[in-house]
């Protein structure tokens, strides 16, 4: 796996991988901003990731899956490196069959065991889980 970032700006940047695919990551004052930091696209992926495999999971046992977002939220160091101390990760689940039960011990094995994003870090993780139906 490879990617290339390139500076387009003072405080602009694309990232390119292997298959063409651009992000576009910003480090301007939040008023000014047009795309996610670095940091901001570490919890989006972190996020992205768990989602991937918590709703492939729910769909093997046959659970309906009308909408999911996580929301990510996370404290960071004051010195630097400013990394993670803590991610809380928020999932919300639109389904009409799942189970809270089954949702939660999905979600948690998606964000813990088997997202490669989450085990690349080492911040602390805590998840809630809300089902909508």
């Amino acid at each position: 796996m490879k990617t290339t970032t390139t500076l387009l700006g003072d405080y602009e940047f694309e990232a390119i991988n292997e298959n063409g695919n651009k992000v576009q990551i910003d480090m301007r004052a939040p008023e000014e901003k047009k795309a996610q930091s670095p940091t901001e696209l570490l919890l989006s992926a972190l996020a992205g990731c768990a989602s991937v495999d918590l709703v492939q999971m729910l769909k093997k046992r046959k659970r309906t899956v009308n909408g999911l977002s996580v929301e990510a939220e996370g404290d960071r160091r004051d010195d630097h490196p400013r990394g993670f101390t803590h991610i809380r990760l928020h999932f919300v689940l639109d389904s009409p069959d799942a189970k809270q039960e089954e949702f939660e011990k999905l979600g948690h094995l998606a964000a813990t065991k088997y997202c490669s994003v989450a085990g690349s870090l080492s911040a602390e993780m805590s998840h809630t889980f809300t089902i909508n139906r």
